[in-house]
């Protein structure tokens, strides 16, 4: 909340990082050429600071965090570290976790509720996946009824002076919840993660170039897995 934070790059994980410090209330300042529609909407509603222009470390001067969202350019990444780093300044770098001091977890948030979901850099995609599925997982519904345990709790404790039958009370509101789920992996798995390894992926771009076990030859169709 009300921490100075500078992000670096105009795209879509720029966005998104924006976006969940936007949330927490920090002042955003943004160094970029280009943005995209969102980003550019909320400089204009003064959301965030931009600037069309090259980071220099003076940009640095006073800030909490960084996020370099940058994933082609390691000599700038590797110049923006060293520098955060001096300056025992927060920094996290896009896709390369050896220049991280912090990470930014795929999170869950319906109601009052907080997930962060991590697969320890080993499948980002993962765990965005993880989180759409919980996102259905915990509804409208869930969040009403934390609202309500919320208001109990709340009641509870301004009536009921003693301990253990407080306790007992509002255990008892959460007595019957549970949460039952089932992973679905996908039935070739295995095959298709040993084929990426044996592949030079040069073609993966060309549909009609492809490896014959290629997963992307499969295409198959979206669908939310049972949680």
């Amino acid at each position: 909340m009300n921490r100075p934070c500078l992000v670096l790059g105009g795209g879509r994980e720029a966005e998104e990082k924006s976006s969940r410090l936007l949330e927490a209330g920090a002042r955003i300042t943004l160094l970029a050429d280009e943005l995209t529609p969102q980003l550019e909407r909320w400089a204009a509603d003064g959301r965030i600071l931009h600037a069309q222009r090259a980071f220099t470390e003076e940009d640095l001067t006073g800030v909490f965090l960084v996020i370099n969202t940058h994933s082609n350019a390691p000599e700038l990444t590797q110049r923006v570290w060293e520098a955060a780093n001096e300056r025992n300044i927060l920094i996290n770098s896009y896709d390369q976790p050896a220049l991280c001091n912090f990470g930014m977890v795929a999170l869950v948030a319906p109601g009052h509720l907080r997930l962060s979901i991590s697969t320890s850099n080993t499948s980002p995609s993962l765990a965005s996946r993880l989180r759409q599925d919980l996102e259905t997982l915990f509804d409208e519904e869930f969040a009403a009824y934390l609202d309500g345990l919320a208001s109990a709790r709340r009641h509870v404790r301004e009536r009921v002076g003693e301990r253990t039958t407080r306790f007992a009370l509002l255990r008892a509101l959460v007595r019957d919840f549970a949460v039952e789920g089932t992973l679905h992996y996908p039935p070739n798995w295995q095959h298709q993660i040993d084929a990426i390894l044996r592949c030079d992926l040069e073609h993966c771009g060309d549909a009609q170039a492809r490896c014959s076990d290629c997963p992307l030859r499969e295409a198959p169709a979206q669908s939310n897995p049972q949680v």
